[in-house]
């Protein structure tokens, strides 16, 4: 009580949408967000990380949901909608989505590597501190995820491995943290 409310607790208002849309028009007077300006939104530039570049590419090519390499408003809301005010299950099976990069529908091992390397690539940029092996943390995520045991994990095993597992929770989480460059947008001045 007595808390202002997060990023992802406010409500996103029709007045929010329509911001919205007259500042995506403005930035994007074709009307379609292309991925150059949608790594801009995520602030990866010259200075950013290869591994960076490629992650942001990943979650684009998620939002484009009708694969014309570019998102349309519909697109560009139901992303933000998404990353705002989804429910936990629709958040990882976007983040599933974005993992599985031959859209095959199940995860394999050379695609959990890479994402988990990108993840900690990025994560160690932020903070230098951080340790890991991408091996080790591979391992422990399929002993702990594919119940199966067929080297796949398929979206059920992710969604229910990442809602028992805290820690698997953390080595698959998406941090890309839009939520606070929305309500940034929202504030500022026409």
């Amino acid at each position: 009580m007595g808390q202002a409310p997060s990023a992802a607790e406010k409500e996103v208002t029709l007045q929010h949408i329509q911001e919205l849309y007259r500042k995506f028009a403005n930035e994007c007077p074709s009307g379609n967000l292309h991925l150059h300006e949608f790594k801009k939104i995520f602030g990866i530039n010259q200075n950013s990380t290869a591994e960076e570049s490629a992650y942001t590419e990943n979650v684009f090519r998620s939002f484009d949901t009708n694969g014309d390499s570019m998102m349309d408003f519909m697109e560009y809301v139901a992303a933000v909608h998404l990353v705002l005010r989804g429910k936990l299950e629709d958040k990882l099976k976007w983040s599933f989505k974005v993992y599985d990069r031959d859209g095959n529908g199940c995860l394999d091992r050379e695609e959990v590597r890479h994402v988990v390397k990108i993840i900690y690539a990025i994560k160690k940029h932020n903070d230098p501190s951080i340790t890991g092996n991408i091996e080790d943390i591979c391992d422990r995520i399929f002993h702990s995820v594919d119940k199966n045991n067929d080297s796949q994990i398929s979206l059920e095993e992710f969604i229910e491995g990442a809602e028992r597992d805290p820690w698997v929770m953390d080595q698959l989480k998406l941090d890309i943290q839009p939520c606070d460059w929305f309500i940034e947008q929202q504030e500022k001045n026409p």
